[in-house]
């Protein structure tokens, strides 16, 4: 069950390391922007109560029939971010700012965020959508994270233009070291396991 849970996460960092195209820190495609629809920011506080309420937000928009190709495409985005930010299990990707997934996290969320708000113009998703609203800035204000930012709270995004993590970071960042060097050994188990089982019965 763990196996099941990390190994695509694992694999996920790996094909990121392979895919980036180089060093720069939290690297953006190069997409024009006006092909791509903008996304708003969002801050520090509020990426915890997303993070929270995420599976529900995106559980509602899955089940969303009357959609338009711009609430289709921020989903989208939603979605392709999530995957690139490790599926938002590398610890301290949200609340720590110092964290190489920190950026992508801002990205991921801040598209959840904006898929709720257009949810709360649907007809059918309205109620919905505007119960999850009413709970996460109850939430914020119980927890006193309103006030609270970080360096890419300002920063807005846009659906074509992908952020990936910042992968040369993550040997200066003991959490997501150790998160990494867990997956790695369990991965590693897993294939000597498996390597036994195909092994022939001795004589």
């Amino acid at each position: 069950m763990i196996l099941r849970s990390v190994l695509p996460a694992f694999i996920s960092v790996v094909w990121l390391s392979l895919t980036a195209g180089g060093s720069a820190a939290h690297q953006r495609t190069a997409s024009d922007p006006q092909s791509g629809i903008a996304i708003p920011e969002i801050s520090h506080g509020e990426m915890v109560m997303m993070a929270e309420y995420r599976g529900r937000i995106i559980d509602l928009a899955a089940r969303a029939t009357d959609t338009n190709e711009h609430f289709r495409r921020v989903l989208n985005y939603a979605q392709i971010q999530y995957a690139y930010c490790f599926w938002g299990k590398m610890p301290g990707g949200v609340t720590d700012e110092a964290s190489p997934f920190n950026e992508c996290s801002h990205a991921y969320l801040a598209a959840t965020k904006a898929v709720l708000l257009l949810m709360r113009d649907m007809p059918r998703e309205a109620d919905a959508a505007s119960e999850i609203v009413s709970a996460i800035d109850a939430g914020m204000v119980l927890r006193g994270l309103s006030l609270i930012t970080c360096a890419f709270s300002g920063e807005a995004f846009n659906t074509a233009d992908i952020v990936r993590p910042e992968l040369t970071a993550i040997p200066a960042h003991p959490a997501s070291v150790g998160a990494l060097a867990g997956c790695g050994a369990l991965v590693g188990t897993a294939l000597l396991a498996f390597r036994r089982l195909l092994r022939p019965a001795a004589p």
